[in-house]
Formats: C-alpha cells, sequence, structure tokens
C-alpha cells in the first residue's frame, strides 16, 4: 500500500487523535447525572411542602437508576453519535416516560405505593426529560469542537458529494463524526478535500480501517454504477462496523425513512405524516391549548409592549401584511409595528447614501442596521416579541405555532419548485429556520430548511423547534 509521503503525518496522527471511548463515557456520566440531579431535586421539592415527609424511602430507589441507562442503550442513545436531535428528544422522551411508568406500576403491585408520593414520581419524570437533554446539549457545546469527541469517519469518494458531506460534519461536530480520510479511484482527485488527506483508492480501506482503528465509513458516490456500489460494499465495506450510504435522493425526506425488506428486495418507506390524521390532530391540539394558555398569561405583556409603541413613536401599534397560507391562499398575518410610518421613504434615502447596502437588500430583503426600525422596535425584534399577534392567527387556524416562515406574493419565485412543499402546511409563528440561525443564514439557506421541515414533519420536530427558539430568543441568536 503505497501512501503519498506528504500525506503521511497527517495518516499517522489519526490514531492519536480519534479516541471514541470519551464520548461514550461523557455521555453515560452526562445521564447519570441529570438523573439523580432530577430525583433528588424532586424529593427536595417535597420535603419543602411536607416537614413530616421521609426521604429515606427513595434513596433506595437508586439503583433503578441502570434501568435508564439500559434503556437508553437499547434505544440508541449510546454513544450519541450520528443521532438526529428530533430522534434523541424522542427516544429520550419515549424511554424516560416508559422506566418511570414501570416502575410506578412496579411499586402499586408490591403494594408499595401508599409509601411513596405521587407529586415526587410526576417532578422526577418531568426533570429528567428535561435535564438529559439539556446535559447533553451542554456536553456537546463543550467537547464537541474536541479532536478526541466523537467516532473517526472515513469518506469513500471524493466528489461534490464527498465535498459536502465533510463540509456538513465539519460544521456540525455535535454529530460526533470526524472525518479522517478519503479514498477515491481518480488519482487526480489526491491530495486535500475540505482539508481531509485523500490518500489513494478504495481498496486501501480494509487495511486503513484496520490499522487506524476506523469504525465509520461513508460511501459518498450517489452516481456510481449499480454493479460497481454492491461490490464495493461487499469488498470493502465488511471492514467497517457502520456503514452509512449516501444516496442519490439529495433533499428527500430523512427522519421518517425506514428500510423494508420485501423478499431479499430493499426498500424504502417514506410515512407522510402530513396525511395522517393522529399526528395532524396531535399538532392541532398543540396549537390550540399552548396559544390558548400561553396567549392568557402573556396578556399584560402585550399590553406592555403596545403602550411602549405608542409612546416610542406615532402610528398605529399594530401592522399587518398579506401572507400566503395553506393551500395558496392568501391571509392577513399580524405584528406588532416595528418601523416608522414612512418605511419605505426612509429606506429608499438610505439606499441612496449606501449603495453598496443595496445589493444585500435586494438579496436577502435584510439589513442589520435597518433606518426604519424604531427604538422599541429594535428589542422587539430581537427577542422575537413582534410577533406575538399572531396568536391571533394561530387561534383562526391561518397559522400554527410550529412551520414555514409565511410569505408574501414577491417571494413565490424565489422558492421556484419548493412552492408546492410550503402550500402542504400552516405557515408557523417560529420554525427550522428561526432556529438554525435566523438572519445570519441565507434567503436558500431558508427555503432549503421550510422544504426540509415539510418533509420531515412530525410533533416530535415542532416539540424540539419549540425548545429551540426559547433558547434562540433568550440569547438572542441570529437576530438584528
Amino acid at each position: 500500500m503505497q501512501l503519498n509521503r506528504a500525506l503521511q503525518p497527517a495518516i499517522l496522527a489519526i490514531s492519536i487523535s480519534t479516541r471514541s471511548w470519551p464520548t461514550f463515557a461523557l455521555m453515560i456520566g452526562s445521564d447519570v447525572l441529570a438523573l439523580s440531579l432530577a430525583w433528588i431535586g424532586s424529593v427536595q421539592m417535597r420535603m419543602l411542602a411536607e416537614e413530616q415527609f421521609h426521604p429515606s424511602v427513595y434513596w433506595q430507589l437508586c439503583p433503578m437508576l441502570a434501568l435508564f441507562i439500559l434503556a437508553y442503550a437499547i434505544v440508541g442513545l449510546y454513544p450519541g453519535v450520528a443521532n438526529s436531535p428530533v430522534d434523541e428528544l424522542r427516544w429520550t422522551s419515549l424511554s424516560t416516560t416508559l422506566i418511570y411508568m414501570a416502575l410506578v406500576a412496579t411499586l402499586f403491585l408490591r403494594r408499595e405505593g401508599e409509601i411513596y408520593s405521587r407529586e415526587v414520581f410526576i417532578i422526577a419524570w418531568v426533570l429528567s426529560i428535561v435535564l438529559v437533554l439539556t446535559f447533553r446539549a451542554l456536553v456537546r457545546l463543550i467537547f464537541a469542537p474536541c479532536r478526541w469527541w466523537g467516532y473517526p469517519v472515513m469518506v469513500l469518494g471524493a466528489g461534490k458529494t464527498g465535498a459536502m458531506v465533510i463540509q456538513t460534519l465539519k460544521q456540525r461536530p455535535g454529530i460526533g463524526l470526524k472525518p479522517v480520510l478519503v479514498l477515491d479511484d481518480n488519482p487526480e482527485k489526491h491530495g486535500l478535500l475540505q482539508g481531509v488527506p485523500v490518500v489513494g483508492g478504495v481498496e486501501m480501506a480494509p487495511a486503513l480501517a484496520r490499522t487506524r482503528k476506523i469504525p465509520y465509513a461513508i460511501v459518498a458516490m450517489p452516481g456510481v454504477p449499480r454493479d460497481r456500489l454492491i461490490r464495493l460494499i461487499e469488498d470493502y465495506g465488511i471492514a467497517f462496523a457502520h456503514l452509512l450510504i449516501i444516496p442519490d435522493l439529495f433533499e428527500f425526506s430523512s427522519l421518517w425513512v425506514s428500510a423494508k425488506d420485501m423478499g431479499g428486495v430493499l426498500g424504502l418507506e417514506v410515512r407522510q405524516r402530513l396525511l395522517m390524521p393522529g399526528p395532524r390532530f396531535a399538532k392541532f391540539s398543540i396549537d390550540l391549548a399552548a396559544t390558548l394558555v400561553g396567549g392568557l398569561l402573556i396578556l399584560p405583556l402585550i399590553f406592555l409592549i403596545a403602550i411602549l409603541i405608542k409612546l416610542d413613536s406615532p402610528g398605529s401599534i399594530f401592522y399587518r401584511q398579506t401572507r400566503i397560507g395553506l393551500g395558496g391562499k392568501h391571509f392577513r398575518a399580524w405584528k406588532f409595528r416595528t418601523m416608522v410610518p414612512n418605511a419605505s421613504k426612509i429606506l429608499e434615502e438610505y439606499l441612496s447614501k449606501h449603495p453598496e447596502l443595496r445589493e444585500n437588500w435586494t438579496k436577502d430583503h435584510k439589513l442589520r442596521y435597518d433606518p426604519r426600525v424604531t427604538r422599541i422596535g429594535k428589542f422587539l425584534r430581537r427577542t422575537s416579541l413582534d410577533e406575538l399577534p399572531q396568536l391571533w392567527n394561530i387561534l383562526r387556524g391561518e397559522m400554527s405555532l410550529v412551520g414555514p416562515r409565511p410569505i408574501v406574493d414577491e417571494e413565490i419565485d424565489r422558492y421556484g419548485d419548493k412552492f408546492p412543499l410550503y402550500t402542504k402546511v400552516i405557515p408557523g409563528l417560529t420554525g427550522l429556520w428561526q432556529v438554525s440561525g435566523r438572519n445570519n443564514i441565507t434567503y436558500q439557506e431558508r427555503v432549503n430548511l421550510d422544504a426540509y421541515y415539510v418533509r420531515n414533519w412530525s410533533v416530535w420536530l415542532d416539540i424540539y423547534i419549540l425548545t429551540r427558539t426559547i433558547w434562540v430568543v433568550v440569547t438572542g441568536e441570529g437576530a438584528y
């Protein structure tokens, strides 16, 4: 096996920099700590409410923590690599709930239910889900950029798809797959691809996987002939514990696709959750309940914002604009007014004085320092509080809590062939692009994220986006 001498140091460094056991240990340790704090916290809260409460009976249940770790392992939450955040939310919630239900059922069947407080179990259940997900996110935030985090992965294919895979994995280190080598049969592609060495042909895969302890491989050759792809997988894929194949199905649904064996023929089942009455009813129920309860709680805030807008600048409190909704039908979306009354004139004067900004405005319709925005408007936009009046649109069934960004007629052309996807769902108060960078991403990226949401829609995806929205609003990430 001949290696390019210039690339030998990078290859030799792989065995030093890619260690996977700390990732496994950190994720288990994070879960144990989160579950322990949830249990201790629930008991302490109950003690504050009742002086005669005896916590000693609850400490006897601490060994049950092992059941949670076992359940998490069974559903694939360890080592926490290459998992979708939505899948992690779903399986963490379901497995945690199942274990608590089994624990409570066992105690009552043994007639020990009278000894324990139901409030403790309910609080512990909620805290467990919240803390496990929070601690996992913090662990990834802190340690994912480290070189030793995750698992090394070998990419087979140095074309556009391989470059896209490497770029994605580097931009999202939390996935936990670190591209360390690329193999391609074309000698002209040997060298570096997105900073990763391309060291030779694919026949080197088994030897490099064995000597450098690389458990993951990604086959990024969507255009390769079928017979060649099958031979490649059978000859070289057996050297890897995990083999991921990138199919020629870009922008296809990814969260709700499962493999099916049809008498020896591989089939991909795509579950059209948009057509399933159960998930759609669940989405409607969440929208209605959350909007009614949340709207009543924030009513004083809405009145306060209305007063501040009136004191800050002349004009109306609310602003409405015609937007496109489900099925391409138009509706009027409401917002708090964040601009001065003569906004169009001020914008044109500003762009005339700063012609270098006109191109950015034409491209994304966004300005980092928008002269039309009022003082209170800047705060409302940064915190997204300007969109609170759209709760009325949700109650009317014109919008949802989560969905694609409601667009105007002028934006239809920019959506291109993705516009029919947009019209399949109700637009949302928040959405995937708002929690994926907001104004820091391009318009085309927003369109792609909206299309991804429609293709992969589920109640779990909505819950994930709502959870992320809280973080984005608090931090002001990507807002201006």
